[in-house]
């Protein structure tokens, strides 16, 4: 694919209005040189040394890229799945994984792509996704990841998922899809040799994701935070998503949910978890004092009724808090500036208006999720960060009228970024990927989604 080359010094000049997720004031702009944000220049300032480019964006409102902590990219193939649509999470689950357990190396293609280039032109430039279906033709799927994020130029954290525990054993998932746990820590162990990358600027990152309580084995969590801990990896999992696993977790090892998260030596800051919707007020404690994060999914937990999580309390307690937008058969978009205005609203249910604002819930979709990810190369606008950037114009209709740039963009519904950086390279122009046909990805896409659903 073509991108077209950054140049060396570039001034993104006097921002209709600047979003920088710490105390930098930003409303002159930013420098970017060799990748990275060399200066963030205040209202009225100049750069300090000569810039070879001037970008106009005194139509844009200027942020930092946005950063989803969790997504299921496979999961955009059956999006809208009419036996599914109105249906919690465990009869969900129960209807459609026999559908994924079809899943091919084409399929997952099609889907990861369709996955990343709705992110993108989201304003996302950095996606985690938790795999963790691995049925026969299908060994390799994080290696076909892995060639999408590098086509399309985004950075990722793509976790090595697994599942153990089959329905025969007690667990959710039909036999099918379940591995033995020496395939999963070998194909885990490749994984992280073949391709995590480490430090500033990392495009490629690989984290060790066991599936949720009811879908392994204790011994698989286990062996996979000692995997992660001898190589200095990220440990992820579903937890606290429905009141269903919770029963589940008492019936099955007489634990509630961050009691059984300890006793598997997952309770503490190499672990982000999905959702973390029923806590109660000691287990917030113990996450905070852990730097244990969440990934609040908020549009797939009002869309599986799962409940409303305590974010605002989780990150006053010191638990990291990002966005997800989770699987595409629960939410079912992959477009994390909507799942930013979705969690501004529904946060909002439980702490009121003044509790939880714009720039609140821009600051999970970005330096939150950054942390979350365990990085601080990304998701604020500093001198030396990565020059990852989301554009957004307010020249469409539905921002008629509005008198606050950066609150229009989750209170008017923006839903996709006019330009869109990564490392200091664009990577949306205009609104459009350069370079990708999406009438062909879209027709191909469908096409699969279709022959998937009909089980050929």
């Amino acid at each position: 694919m073509n991108h077209a080359p950054a140049p060396s010094r570039l001034w993104i000049q006097n921002p209709l209005a600047a979003f920088t997720a710490n105390d930098l004031d930003g409303a002159g702009g930013l420098v970017i040189e060799d990748g990275r944000i060399a200066e963030v220049l205040a209202a009225g300032e100049q750069p300090s040394a000569p810039v070879s480019e001037v970008f106009d964006a005194s139509g844009h409102v200027l942020l930092p890229g946005l950063i989803n902590t969790h997504h299921h990219f496979y999961q955009t193939l059956t999006r809208a799945w009419a036996p599914v649509v109105n249906t919690p999470l465990f009869p969900w689950l129960k209807n459609l994984y026999p559908v994924w357990a079809r899943l091919s190396a084409e399929d997952l293609e099609l889907a990861t792509t369709v996955a990343l280039a709705e992110l993108l032109r989201s304003g996302c430039t950095t996606a985690a996704d938790h795999h963790y279906l691995f049925p026969d033709g299908l060994r390799d799927a994080i290696d076909v990841q892995v060639s999408v994020v590098r086509q399309l130029g985004m950075r990722a954290m793509l976790t090595r998922g697994s599942m153990t525990l089959g329905e025969d054993d007690g667990g959710l998932p039909p036999r099918q899809t379940v591995q033995a746990p020496e395939v999963i820590l070998a194909d885990s162990e490749r994984l992280i040799g073949t391709y995590h990358e480490r430090g500033d600027g990392a495009v490629i990152q690989i984290g060790l994701a066991p599936c949720s309580p009811f879908s392994v084995t204790r011994q698989i969590m286990k062996d996979s935070a000692a995997l992660a801990e001898q190589h200095d990896v990220r440990l992820h999992t579903h937890l606290a998503e429905t009141m269903d696993e919770e029963a589940f977790c008492l019936d099955m090892f007489g634990l509630r949910t961050v009691d059984y998260l300890d006793s598997v030596g997952w309770l503490g800051n190499r672990t982000w978890l999905a959702h973390g919707v029923h806590f109660n007020d000691e287990e917030i404690a113990r996450l905070g004092a852990a730097g244990t994060a969440v990934a609040h999914c908020p549009t797939s937990n009002m869309r599986l009724a799962s409940g409303i999580g305590r974010m605002a309390e989780l990150e006053d307690a010191g638990a990291p808090v990002g966005l997800g937008v989770d699987g595409s058969a629960s939410n079912d978009a992959s477009n994390l500036i909507l799942e930013a205005r979705q969690a501004l609203y529904l946060q909002r249910l439980r702490y009121g208006a003044e509790a939880i604002t714009p720039e609140r819930a821009l600051g999970w979709a970005t330096k939150g999720s950054a942390r979350a990810l365990g990085r601080t190369d990304i998701g604020e606008l500093a001198p030396g960060r990565q020059a990852d950037l989301a554009l957004f114009r307010l020249d469409d209709l539905r921002f008629s009228g509005s008198h606050d740039p950066l609150s229009a963009l989750l209170l008017c519904g923006a839903d996709r970024a006019d330009r869109v950086m990564v490392g200091g390279q664009w990577r949306v122009l205009d609104g459009e990927i350069a370079g990708l046909d999406l009438a062909a990805l879209t027709a191909r896409h469908s096409e699969a989604a279709r022959r998937l659903v009909a089980g050929g």
